[in-house]
């Protein structure tokens, strides 16, 4: 099976509370994590700060999300480790081969997400026409920039 892409490396995790200033407590306050931006979405029912680890190429995000409305879905809130985001080198042709391999998207398609990087969601079950999921998790593909794919490439050697 010849796979027409590469996942990277860890490009974020998403951890989501009902309150993104308790979780800052812990990861800027007592970790150190530098906060570089914020998003807000009323079509993903999310008020977050993106924080930083790392730099460069090798930089990771800790994304800290609460809910707009906390009744309202999606619920960023409802499991604390929201998602994990992976690079991934040629994002439509990941989606394009994992759908015919059968994994299961998330509604939405690609888009622009909060750092400005094209992404898409896998959905965390399967069903019957698409029977990959997430196993309980959601997965973010993050289209990774070219300095990138090259600093990996290199790493790699």
């Amino acid at each position: 099976m010849t796979r027409p892409f590469k996942v990277l490396g860890i490009q974020q995790i998403a951890i989501g509370g009902p309150s993104k200033e308790k979780l800052k407590t812990l990861w800027v306050d007592m970790l150190g994590l530098e906060v570089t931006s914020t998003f807000v979405s009323e079509r993903e029912n999310v008020d977050e700060d993106i924080c930083a680890m790392g730099k460069g190429p090798f930089k990771v995000e800790v994304d800290l999300m609460q809910p707009l409305d906390p009744e309202k879905k999606p619920a960023v809130h409802a499991t604390p480790l929201n998602h994990v985001g992976l690079w991934i080198d040629d994002l439509p042709k990941a989606v394009e081969w994992l759908s015919a391999n059968g994994v299961r998207f998330a509604p939405g398609g690609i888009r622009k997400g909060a750092a400005g990087f094209d992404i898409t969601f896998l959905h965390p079950k399967g069903n019957d026409e698409f029977p990959i999921g997430g196993e309980g998790v959601l997965v973010e593909l993050v289209q990774a920039p070219p300095e990138v794919v090259d600093a990996f490439a290199k790493l790699a050697g």
